[in-house]
């Protein structure tokens, strides 16, 4: 049986890019209460040998969307700087925990400025922008002062609330399950190796500024010469995925993942009646392409259970998810 209730638990932790220490740290420690011995890279990545010189490493990313304050506005509320690919969009209405350094957290909420539909006919038609939303905090500020009086100031984190519901038809709806749902699949690949008493050549990877760039750059184990990728599968109207697949990424905006590493992936899902498809991901960069772009010398490719609505209100399915473990443990069985 999968643990879901980690998968949620991890979803729940605030970690906006930038913003991932406590995240890390339920990382690290449910590793370690599986058996392992993680550890955390100089960025405060974490990552963990299964078995001795490990060749392969099986990387996923923690970090999510967020924003962060940038600046304080006359009227009280706070302008805000997106932390990743914020969808302003999908934003709108959200729910926010304002994080000082001090680490008080204030909630609020995402607006559009004079959002009232009895008082802005315009709401409706205005494109949205940086310029003409705010976050609302849940207390009596109305004024710079107010504000200040609270120790709010620029350059504290602003996190989404993710509304996790799990489904007995096996879906799961939240935000952020980019990427969090690549997260737990590699905690049970852990735990899988370790109740069959395996220890095979892989490290798990959990990179923290994949939003921003640059989680994938470093911090690997010198040993490493593959690198697959565990992250959001794109559903749209050009691919073929699902949320119950498993989605193999032929190309994204940084150029093709690894011809012969592909072919062994759809060679093994075929061959254990994986569900899976193979998509082109136009507007998309990963760990993957950041490893690349850094240099490493590794053959690289890209999986992940298939996510609807990407940087939105996501949705996903235990199907997909379960489909996705099972080619990394076909993989790493094959090797």
């Amino acid at each position: 049986m999968y643990n879901y209730k980690q998968l949620e638990d991890l979803v729940n932790i605030d970690s906006p890019t930038g913003y991932t220490a406590e995240a890390c740290k339920y990382i690290f420690d449910t590793l370690s209460a599986i058996g392992y011995k993680p550890e955390y890279t100089q960025k405060g990545a974490v990552k963990c040998s299964l078995g001795a010189k490990p060749t392969l490493a099986i990387a996923a990313h923690v970090d999510t969307l967020g924003a962060i304050v940038s600046g304080v506005r006359s009227d009280g509320t706070l302008s805000f700087s997106p932390l990743g690919g914020l969808l302003l969009t999908s934003a709108e209405g959200e729910y926010v925990n304002v994080i000082t350094l001090s680490g008080k957290i204030f909630t609020g909420t995402l607006l559009f400025n004079n959002p009232s539909a009895h008082a802005n006919k315009d709401r409706e038609t205005t494109n949205r922008n940086l310029d003409n939303m705010h976050i609302r905090l849940d207390e009596e500020v109305y004024t710079k002062d107010d504000v200040a009086k609270w120790g709010i100031k620029t350059g504290d984190i602003i996190a989404f609330e993710p509304r996790y519901r799990e489904y007995g038809n096996g879906f799961i709806k939240s935000r952020f399950m980019d990427n969090k749902a690549g997260c737990f699949v590699l905690f049970e690949i852990a735990r899988y190796c370790k109740a069959k008493n395996i220890a095979p050549p892989v490290e798990l990877f959990f990179s923290n500024y994949e939003e921003v760039g640059h989680g994938g750059t470093v911090g690997y184990s010198e040993t490493i010469n593959e690198l697959l990728v565990i992250d959001m599968g794109v559903l749209g109207d050009a691919c073929q995925g699902n949320e119950v697949k498993c989605s193999i990424c032929a190309k994204d905006s940084s150029g093709p993942y690894d011809y012969e590493f592909r072919k062994k992936l759809v060679a093994l899902a075929e061959a254990n009646k994986i569900p899976y498809a193979i998509d082109v991901y136009p507007y998309y960069g990963s760990d993957g392409s950041a490893a690349l772009r850094a240099g490493k010398d590794y053959k690289v490719a890209l999986i992940g259970p298939g996510v609807a609505a990407s940087h939105g209100v996501e949705r996903t399915h235990k199907k997909g998810i379960e489909a996705t473990i099972e080619l990394c443990l076909k993989y790493i069985e094959s090797r």
